[in-house]
């Protein structure tokens, strides 16, 4: 299967640039993969450069999670993931997915300077 950057995800989900978006949809068509690593440098992306809300962020990955082409490493962890995010609007989205992660691994608890972070079950506030 292949693969998409940071770059076509985000032009995916921001729709801002015609040819490029019909680029993207051209090649996601087809079916394509999206790392958790580049999953979370788009919703920083999203976050920094676009000023999306923390809602819509939460809406993107939701659609990129049941778009009908694309396939999201580790998609239950991502959902996991999200639904942390959505409930604790102070944290962002890669430290819930940091958690979770870690949580699918065996590693917990995950230590924590992080506040918000450090109140979800599987966290440790040091």
């Amino acid at each position: 299967m292949r693969a998409v950057d940071t770059n076509v995800l985000v032009r995916l989900v921001t729709r801002d640039d015609g040819k490029q978006v019909a680029a993207a949809e051209s090649f996601v068509c087809k079916g394509a993969w999206i790392s958790t690593l580049v999953l979370v440098e788009a919703t920083w992306v999203l976050a920094a450069v676009y000023e999306l809300t923390h809602p819509e962020i939460a809406t993107a990955v939701e659609m990129l999670l049941r778009h009908r082409d694309l396939t999201i490493q580790d998609s239950g962890t991502v959902a996991a993931a999200l639904e942390h995010y959505r409930r604790r609007p102070a944290l962002g989205f890669s430290d819930c997915l940091i958690l979770e992660v870690a949580r699918k691994a065996g590693h917990l608890p995950l230590g924590t300077f992080d506040r918000e972070l450090g109140k979800l079950n599987g966290a440790e506030r040091l």
